[in-house]
């Protein structure tokens, strides 16, 4: 099977499903020349229900690493990997992401 890169998640590592492109730093922090990662819909709702964009570059989850060794995001890789590459599981802004936007 020939999968593009663009056809993975660089995040969860499942394929082959459409990705979106995700600034590691956020635009609005500053990120819009700095890298960029290709995830899934669904981890990129993930990250943006936990986080808001402030509290990503304040935690330094600006990185692929960073991000999968974060508790809360690994918890949630460790769940989403069991799910089928269709799957769209209905994501839930958290209250701290709630209360800041």
């Amino acid at each position: 099977m020939d999968i593009r890169a663009e056809d993975r998640c660089e995040l969860c590592g499942r394929f082959p499903l459409a990705t979106t492109v995700h600034h590691l730093t956020p635009k609005e922090e500053g990120g819009s020349l700095l890298p960029t990662a290709r995830l899934c819909r669904t981890c990129h709702r993930q990250l943006h229900a936990l986080y808001t964009n402030r509290d990503l570059v304040t935690a330094g989850l600006t990185t692929i690493e960073a991000l999968q060794q974060d508790p809360q995001i690994a918890a949630f890789l460790k769940w989403v990997r069991k799910q089928a590459p269709g799957a769209e599981p209905k994501i839930r802004k958290s209250r701290h992401v709630r209360g800041n936007r």
